[in-house]
């Protein structure tokens, strides 16, 4: 079957065209024409509205009441069917750090259960730890930490079936440029952060093969004039990715156009943290072992530090467009294109192309989203 989409815009990877006709033939992506092809068996007239690649969120450890270290198939499938609503198509459950046996468990079950959900689809894992340092551990619990172990990770990854597509550590722990150099080499992206490392200890990890900075400037040490830290490194080193929470509350607008000005924004994800309080009413909640207060737009743990976040991926696409720091395709690259280059899953998403599938959201003109399609049907439409 052969449906066109008319739209007065598209975001395409290469920029912006239209308006224009996307043809979309058996729940896969065909041409963007200026012209309406002359066959096609359905026409979906989107006038005054723009298309967008479906949002990838490449780290997110729980929504709608649910968390990924609840090793709860049934969950997955719940969050995969609501990040339909924040115009997410693809993402990576992440994990968080604990012992051993559960993080096989998880790996376990979020392997099997990849092909089984029904919304967004589950890309990979994330391993958010356990190789981090006690000195910005957030939300982690430091009763797990520990270096890292070659032979731990390809225990994880087997239970997964081959679905750890990123994991990120501590440029300070023990024998962590070995482990770069093996995990990179078998096609794992590696990731910094949860660290007191210093510019040059950063700066060797990523020489070894680590290209991507976690929610940059929440969790690491900052910038100092004489020591740049780990937020030096992300603001100064070439050829690596930043991960950037940009709900209002985890990073001024400022600091958020600095790291964007420093690195290019086609090296800026936007990601969410999102906990499972994601997508729910106020209240306590768990993220991971630890209670968390959600209250005034903020997921906090008893001591008042910020533990992840209630960020929905499309409202981070408005925010940066809002607060004059990027331009609207810009926003939708950094959350769609960009992750999926970043982790290396590029292949299956992230952008409009000939034989993808057709996952796509619709945008008004103040990029608020109006429907998400999966495989080219509409699986979520605002009412």
């Amino acid at each position: 079957m052969k449906k066109v989409i008319y739209a007065d815009k598209f975001f395409l990877a290469s920029g912006e065209v239209g308006p224009g006709y996307l043809e979309i033939n058996d729940h896969v992506f065909g041409n963007v024409t200026k012209e309406s092809p002359n066959e096609y068996d359905e026409l979906i007239d989107l006038s005054g509205k723009w298309v967008a690649p479906g949002l990838v969120d490449t780290h997110i450890h729980g929504f709608k009441n649910h968390d990924v270290m609840d090793n709860d198939a049934d969950g997955l499938k719940v969050m995969s069917e609501a990040l339909l609503s924040c115009g997410v198509t693809s993402f990576l459950p992440t994990t968080l750090t604990s012992d051993h046996k559960r993080l096989k468990e998880v790996a376990t079950t979020i392997g099997k259960v990849k092909n089984q959900v029904d919304g967004a689809k589950i890309q990979g894992i994330y391993f958010e730890g356990p190789f981090f340092t006690e000195e910005h551990k957030g939300a982690q619990n430091p009763g797990y930490f520990s270096d890292p172990s070659i032979e731990v990770f390809h225990e994880w990854q087997d239970a997964s079936g081959g679905m750890i597509k990123k994991i990120a550590l501590a440029p300070e722990r023990e024998g962590v440029k070995e482990f770069v150099r093996q995990v990179t080499n078998e096609g794992v992206v590696v990731s910094l952060g949860h660290s007191n490392a210093t510019l040059a200890q950063a700066k060797e990890v990523v020489e070894s093969g680590a290209s991507v900075f976690v929610h940059t400037y929440n969790g690491m040490r900052g910038l100092n004039h004489r020591e740049p830290g780990m937020v030096g490194a992300a603001l100064s080193l070439e050829h690596v990715f930043s991960e950037l929470i940009c709900d209002g509350h985890h990073v001024h607008p400022a600091a958020a156009e600095i790291l964007m000005d420093s690195t290019g924004r086609d090296h800026v994800a936007l990601i969410t943290d999102c906990m499972m309080a994601g997508g729910m009413p106020d209240g306590e909640y768990m993220l991971g072992e630890f209670k968390v207060t959600v209250k005034d737009g903020t997921a906090r743990m008893q001591e008042g530090n910020l533990a992840g976040s209630i960020l929905k991926l499309k409202e981070a696409v408005k925010n940066v467009v809002e607060w004059g720091i990027a331009t609207p395709s810009e926003a939708i690259m950094m959350a769609s294109y960009v992750p999926a280059v970043s982790c290396k899953i590029d292949d299956v998403c992230g952008m409009i192309k000939p034989g993808r599938a057709a996952d796509f959201i619709v945008l008004d003109k103040s990029l608020n989203l109006e429907a998400t399609y999966l495989d080219g049907e509409c699986r979520y439409e605002v009412q």
